[in-house]
């Protein structure tokens, strides 16, 4: 933001503070109830302050609605209860970089869907895809889990295709090895 550096400058350190609370959770291994007590305890007081830092800027009328300052402010302030309620759940993460990180192979790749055969052969592909991601995310080896998916998908009933999903898949792998 060119324009008004200072007031920038003052944004971002705040919000620089709500992610510190962020890291300190990571670092200690934090669940979420506590992650929901740690932001209570101290990123509500941050956002608090923000966001009385950004009413009272526009209050002011230095900082003009149509400048990009003024946009951006707008543009929180717009959002305030939906950019806080990460506060209220631990589940929650702060902003969705890591779903971001997720689909950007498949945003990617968009262009080249198109050009599946057909509908259904695009309906395949995302299905593919989206197991292929459930996969990473659980930390399942693709390989493995497919294989174990076309020894067992013959005895398994309609009803219970759920236990043949990755994350299950995972689960029950480690209480096999467990009894093993």
């Amino acid at each position: 933001m060119d324009n008004d550096k200072s007031r920038a400058q003052t944004a971002l350190s705040y919000i620089g503070e709500l992610y510190k609370v962020e890291r300190q959770a990571r670092e200690d291994g934090a669940n979420c109830d506590q992650r929901k007590r740690l932001r209570l305890d101290k990123s509500l007081p941050i956002i608090t302050a923000f966001g009385k830092w950004l009413y009272q800027e526009i209050q002011t009328g230095e900082v003009l609605p149509k400048s990009q300052i003024g946009k951006a402010f707008g543009y929180t302030l717009n959002r305030w209860e939906k950019l806080s309620a990460y506060l209220y759940d631990g589940l929650l993460e702060i902003d969705n970089n890591l779903i971001e990180n997720q689909i950007r192979p498949i945003a990617i790749g968009r262009k080249n869907y198109l050009f599946a055969g057909s509908h259904k052969g695009a309906q395949r592909a995302a299905s593919i895809y989206s197991f292929f991601a459930i996969c990473k995310l659980h930390e399942v080896n693709p390989y493995e889990w497919l294989k174990y998916v076309f020894d067992n998908i013959e005895q398994t009933k309609v009803s219970n295709l759920e236990k043949l999903y990755p994350q299950n898949y995972k689960v029950m792998m480690a209480t096999t090895t467990e009894t093993a």
